[in-house]
């Protein structure tokens, strides 16, 4: 990843705050009108915590009876956090190695956003539409060795392979004609409604 891009330059820095005592199906209700997956539990201005889709259908399956159960009844209360200044890489490492798919940006402990496994993916697959195919690569000669060689090695390989597809931020499909369209990486069937 580029090294010059930040957590900040891609999180999400509009997210859905909530607190521990709210009602659990008054704050469900909440994350469907914004559209959001997560909310980020907080006390003052401190997150104690998130509230995801997981821990919602956790609930349904074996928790409270969510007509009584509150936000903190039901959310996960272990949150990693990122500093906004770390690069993309230290992000994904953190990910990984946490296996959560988001981390809570903060500055402190005041919650400044969230970056999430999708932001990852599109920051990782605008950072390979502006390079272009053959960068580092010597220049294709007709009948030389390079020519052979490199038709040898994309013998195999056909538009739209695996290596060269992302997901599309609209319906989640990958897809390998992404462009950018409203600010976000849209596939042409997301791009067309």
């Amino acid at each position: 990843m580029n090294a010059d891009v930040t957590v900040q330059d891609m999180m999400d820095r509009e997210y859905v705050g909530v607190s521990e005592s709210d009602d659990l199906v008054e704050t469900v209700e909440l994350l469907l009108r914004e559209d959001a997956e997560t909310a980020v539990v907080q006390r003052g201005s401190e997150h104690v915590g998130v509230l995801t889709e997981r821990d919602i259908l956790a609930a349904l399956v074996d928790g409270p009876d969510p007509e009584t159960a509150s936000v903190g009844d039901v959310m996960t209360s272990s949150v990693p956090t990122i500093s906004p200044d770390r690069r993309l890489d230290v992000a994904a490492d953190k990910m990984s190695t946490e296996e959560a798919g988001r981390l809570v940006v903060t500055n402190g402990s005041e919650p400044l956003g969230i970056i999430t496994e999708r932001d990852l993916l599109a920051a990782r697959t605008r950072e390979l539409e502006s390079v272009p195919e053959t960068a580092g690569e010597p220049p294709i000669v007709a009948g030389t060795a390079a020519t052979a060689e490199r038709e040898e090695d994309t013998m195999g390989e056909t538009a739209g392979s695996y290596q060269d597809q992302s997901i599309c931020e609209g319906c989640g499909t990958l897809a390998s004609d992404l462009a950018s369209f409203n600010g976000q990486l849209l596939c042409s069937e997301c791009r067309d409604m």
